[in-house]
């Protein structure tokens, strides 16, 4: 066997329940939230506490902190899509402006670069300059997933192709893959959102003929 293979073999079979369990739970949620299900937000919560403890145990103390977070936000997520502005479909959902999106990617690199200085100058933390951008733009991402903001997903697609590489080298193989399939989950999120649109707005056009 091709020394490379019999190692990711190797590595997949070492791989522990817990996160299996948390990688299903991360497709889940993706799923559920391409089809705008309110459910995304349990299978998220879950599965961030069980990345929680891994991250923590690697060292990369910035993904600790954002899977914290993330669990945070699942609960605002589920509250946001059950009784806030964000109930109603993302079709209907305000589009932010070019600018906002400027306007925030400076100030949140700047952050980025400042965490990332800090955690090498202080800490033992590793890959710090991936982890910590990642960290802070993966947040942005899921404030506007939470805001059914379509522009969430074209951030995801940067994002994840990085976490494809930060993981896997870390050892993480099996996140690391999930982390591909989320590119592709990503995608199929994107169309389906934009075939919901598609289809609210030939509704309202044949209610405007009707009418």
């Amino acid at each position: 066997m091709n020394p490379w293979l019999q190692q990711l073999v190797e590595q997949i079979l070492a791989t522990s329940w817990l996160e299996w369990t948390a990688v299903v739970l991360a497709i889940g949620y993706l799923v559920l939230a391409a089809h705008q299900s309110l459910w995304c937000w349990l299978a998220a919560g879950i599965s961030c506490v069980i990345y929680t403890q891994l991250m923590f145990g690697a060292k990369l103390y910035m993904e600790a902190g954002l899977q914290v977070i993330y669990v945070l936000l699942a609960g605002y997520g589920w509250w946001q899509w059950r009784y806030g502005k964000a109930q109603i479909d993302a079709q209907q959902v305000s589009a932010l402006s070019w600018r906002f999106h400027v306007l925030w990617c400076v100030v949140l690199a700047v952050l980025a670069a400042a965490l990332a200085w800090t955690l090498q100058t202080f800490t033992d933390a590793d890959a710090v300059w991936l982890d910590s951008y990642t960290t802070v733009y993966s947040l942005f991402a899921t404030w506007l997933l939470t805001r059914k903001q379509f522009a969430n997903w074209w951030y995801w697609l940067v994002i994840d192709a990085i976490y494809v590489y930060l993981y896997s080298s870390k050892g993480f193989v099996i996140t690391g893959g999930l982390y591909g399939v989320y590119l592709g989950l990503v995608v199929y999120a994107m169309w389906q959102w934009r075939v919901g649109a598609h289809g609210a707005s030939a509704q309202e056009q044949q209610c405007s003929s009707s009418g």
